[in-house]
């Protein structure tokens, strides 16, 4: 049986490090898994009138909808961001907030998350990846412990053709095994439950 990956990328722009960096990691899932991209791009601003019961003028937009239906297809979530102004950037913060409603139906609940964050300066993103573990914690997402990955100087890791260099690409696929170990972890868990 496969198992679905999705890969959410904190940044729109289509050169971004953080896509090349996501681009990369998909390769170093092993087969068995099926890692891919789910863009956040089109998700309108998160408004709590669509999922609010009590407002009855307004729908749903399909977007929310399909993002929804997405991550709970999902085995596991692998999220690759930058760091904007000190915090996670706005689009994925949106992303998070859509994800997480309606209260009774979250679609983040209890599926293994991983982070991947970088910067183009020296912290590697250490805000990013903070903020964004505090907004995963309280959805209960098992995520890797030690060593975490911020990525420092990022356009620095690249060959000419977009390749991670070999001591960033061992690292990323030493976590990426750790994520998936989790992700093994919930499967055996159900299984037995």
């Amino acid at each position: 049986m496969t198992k679905n990956i999705s890969v959410i990328i904190g940044s729109l722009r289509r050169g971004s490090y953080a896509r090349k960096i996501a681009h990369n990691a998909i390769d170093y899932f092993p087969e068995g898994y099926k890692a891919s991209i789910l863009e956040i791009r089109d998700l309108p601003l998160y408004d709590f009138d669509y999922d609010d019961p009590e407002v009855a003028d307004v729908r749903v937009p399909e977007e929310y909808t399909a993002f929804r239906e997405a991550i709970k297809a999902s085995d596991g979530i692998l999220f690759v961001t930058p760091e904007n102004n000190r915090t996670i950037p706005a689009c994925l913060k949106n992303a998070i907030d859509i994800g997480s409603k309606p209260n009774g139906d979250v679609a983040w609940k209890n599926l293994p998350a991983g982070i991947i964050s970088h910067s183009v300066g020296r912290m590697g993103g250490y805000s990013s990846q903070k903020n964004l573990r505090l907004a995963l914690s309280y959805f209960d997402m098992p995520t890797p412990g030690q060593p975490e990955v911020f990525l420092a100087q990022s356009p620095t890791l690249f060959n000419e053709k977009d390749r991670l260099n070999e001591g960033t690409a061992h690292f990323i696929q030493d976590y990426v095994n750790r994520f998936l170990r989790i992700i093994d972890g919930q499967f055996e868990a159900r299984d037995n439950g």
